[in-house]
């Protein structure tokens, strides 16, 4: 399976995160799984991607070209592909076009505008891959706490917390992602619930 995985390409973040998400990675190996992500090579990008490589996995990385033209941030060097679109959008469809399923670890506002367009094209019923967020050391927990405000609110329908998973366990996270998919529904049926 390729599993996209969205996170962050600051270097300043903290090593714990660093540490879990490299465990990740190997572990995406251990299953059989190759990686497919944003291309950069810090932060948790780069630790999936290290992780990913120290157990001897595929890495396809998706970095626009003016991430290296302008010196955006570090390229991971060790991709085993790595595919260079003009812009950021084509960056996401490339992703999401090569991925099976995506995992999202701890990121800033690039992942969460990952995280929630392809929480929303599952809820438009364009793809029916499974989504888990890795909610490390609780980072995901106020996200959480806004989707169910939304869906207290009537803001977002309650059947939505059936298109992904969150979890701090990371055999609770594969088990998910490896699971058979359930029937791809329409647009109406999922907004009828």
């Amino acid at each position: 399976m390729r599993i996209c995985v969205y996170g962050a390409a600051s270097p300043t973040i903290d090593s714990e995160y660093i540490s879990l998400v490299e465990q990740m990675g190997k572990e995406m190996v251990k299953r059989g799984h190759s990686l497919v992500f944003g291309g950069g090579g810090n932060g948790l990008m780069g630790a999936a991607a290290r992780g990913v490589k120290r157990a001897g996995g595929h890495i396809l990385g998706v970095i626009p070209k003016f991430f290296d033209d302008e010196k955006v941030e570090a390229i991971c060097d060790f991709c085993d592909e790595l595919i260079e679109p003009d812009t950021m959008r084509q960056r996401k469809q490339i992703m999401e076009d090569n991925a099976d399923a995506f995992i999202v670890v701890p990121g800033g506002i690039g992942t969460f505008e990952e995280f929630f367009e392809i929480l929303t094209l599952k809820q438009l019923c364009r793809h029916n891959k499974p989504i888990a967020i890795y909610n490390l050391k609780g980072y995901y927990n106020e996200i959480n706490h806004a989707m169910e405000q939304a869906i207290s609110k009537s803001f977002i329908r309650e059947n939505c917390r059936d298109l992904y998973i969150t979890t701090d366990n990371l055999e609770e996270l594969f088990a998910y992602i490896e699971a058979p998919a359930d029937k791809i529904l329409t647009v109406k049926e999922l907004k009828d619930g």
